[in-house]
C-alpha cells in the first residue's frame, strides 16, 4: 500500500466513526483535517468535494460489511446455516464494529438522505439494494437446499430480516432497551421457523 492509499485509509477510517455517530452533517473536510491533524487542501486533494468523501465513504463502509457480515456467512453451509451466520454476523457489525461506534452506517445515513435526491442518497440505495438482493438469493439457496419451504417469498423474507435489523437499532439506540439484541435473535428465529420447510 502506498503513502496516499495508507493516508486514505487513515482519513476514511475517522470519517466512518464521525460519521456513524453524527451522519454526513457532521463531518466535512475542515473537521476530518483539524481532527488527523492535516491540512485541508492536503486531505481535499484525496477526494476532491465533500460528495465524493461521502461516496467513498459509503464504499469504504460496503467494503468493511462484506469483510465483516458476508465473508463469514460464506464459510457457512449453504442454506439455513448459512444465514444464521450471516443474521448473528450483521447483529455483531452494528453492535461491535470498533470503527463504528454510532452503530450500523448504513442505518445512520438513510434517514439523513433519503428525501436529498443526488448521487449520494443514489449510491447509498444502490449498495442497500445489493445487500436486498444477496438475502434474497441466500433466502432462495435455502428453498433449494430443503431447509426452507418451496412456496417462501425470498423478497418477504428479505424484507422482514432487514426489519428486524432495523427494528434492533431503533429499540437500542434510541430506546436504550437492553433487550434489544435478545428481542432481534428471537424475532429471527421466529422468522426461520416460519419459512422452515416441513419435513
Amino acid at each position: 500500500m502506498s503513502k496516499g492509499q495508507q493516508t486514505r485509509a487513515i482519513i476514511l477510517t475517522e470519517a466512518l466513526r464521525a460519521a456513524s455517530v453524527e451522519g454526513f452533517q457532521g463531518i466535512s473536510i475542515g473537521m476530518l483535517a483539524d481532527r488527523l491533524k492535516m491540512s485541508k487542501s492536503g486531505l481535499f486533494a484525496h477526494f476532491g468535494s465533500k460528495e465524493e468523501l461521502e461516496k467513498a465513504l459509503l464504499d469504504e463502509a460496503a467494503q468493511r460489511f462484506m469483510e465483516a457480515v458476508w465473508q463469514p456467512a460464506m464459510k457457512a453451509p449453504r442454506g439455513r446455516p448459512r444465514i444464521e451466520i450471516l443474521f448473528s454476523s450483521w447483529l455483531a457489525w452494528s453492535i461491535n464494529h470498533e470503527d463504528l461506534p454510532g452503530g450500523c452506517l448504513f442505518v445512520a445515513l438513510a434517514s439523513e438522505v433519503d428525501d436529498k435526491p443526488g448521487p449520494v442518497r443514489d449510491h447509498l440505495a444502490d449498495l442497500q439494494n445489493q445487500w436486498q438482493a444477496m438475502m434474497m438469493r441466500s433466502a432462495q439457496i435455502a428453498i433449494q437446499e430443503g431447509h426452507f419451504r418451496a412456496d417462501l417469498d425470498p423478497r418477504q423474507f428479505a424484507y422482514e430480516l432487514q426489519g428486524i435489523f432495523l427494528a434492533m437499532n431503533y429499540y437500542r439506540r434510541l430506546l436504550r432497551d437492553t433487550a434489544a439484541v435478545e428481542r432481534a435473535e428471537e424475532s429471527f428465529r421466529s422468522l426461520i421457523d416460519r419459512a422452515a420447510a416441513l419435513h
